[in-house]
């Protein structure tokens, strides 16, 4: 999870966030190198090395700086829309969790196997124990297993909410009458937390989501005790 001190992105528990992290690395090499380039290139007109003040035209260099943004672009472009595409893949989802987004609280549903639902909000400072984050953890949280293709259906009751969990890569709206869609696997067993990152309105910073990653056998269990 994030601490006060990151100044990089959360480390991924989903195979959807590592490729989020590698696009990041591969774009941010592509700025340093434009950045380092266009830098030289202006401490270099002070001392003018690259003014000719009888050139009328020149085609060469019109030709580099049209094409070569071009041909930038495109590296870019390219694993952008294959991660595009990824993030929309829902291939047989092993389980459907439905959350519904109130002003301001989540609300969850299990289908698939039995009826469970219930309702998260934020914890208060005073029933919080030493070992639980101020503002982030909630009463009720959501269970989930590992290892397994799960989707995520997203709506809301009242205004525009986002579910959100940057260490799965998964951010969707939750929209009055309509039904979102995602999906994401969970690699390892962990507690995960995300917030709404839609304004919503006055308590908007105090809706969290708090997902817990299990094994089968404990979510089996889980389901079973609910």
């Amino acid at each position: 999870m994030a601490t006060w001190s990151n100044m990089s992105l959360q480390d991924s528990n989903s195979p959807l966030m590592e490729q989020l992290i590698f696009f990041h690395d591969h774009t941010m090499m592509i700025l340093l190198m434009i950045t380092v380039l266009v830098t030289y290139m202006m401490l270099s007109l002070f001392n003018n090395k690259y003014i000719n003040r009888t050139l009328l035209e020149g085609q060469t260099m019109e030709f580099i700086w049209t094409i070569m943004p071009a041909i930038t672009l495109v590296f870019i472009a390219l694993p952008s829309l294959r991660i595009l595409y990824l993030m929309d893949e829902i291939n047989n989802p092993s389980i459907t969790i439905k959350a519904i987004g109130h002003q301001w609280y989540w609300s969850y549903e299990y289908s698939d196997f039995k009826k469970i639902e219930f309702d998260s909000y934020m914890k208060p400072y005073s029933l919080m124990n030493m070992e639980e984050f101020r503002l982030l953890d909630v009463d009720s949280r959501m269970v989930m297993p590992i290892n397994s293709q799960i989707r995520i259906l997203t709506t809301a009751t009242d205004v525009i909410h986002s579910w959100t969990i940057p260490c799965l890569g998964v951010k969707i709206d939750a929209t009055p009458g309509r039904l979102n869609q995602g999906s994401f696997t969970i690699k390892r067993p962990t507690i995960m937390f995300g917030q709404c990152s839609e304004i919503c309105g006055a308590n908007h910073s105090f809706m969290p989501i708090v997902m817990e990653a299990v094994n089968m056998n404990q979510f089996i269990k889980w389901l079973n005790d609910n």
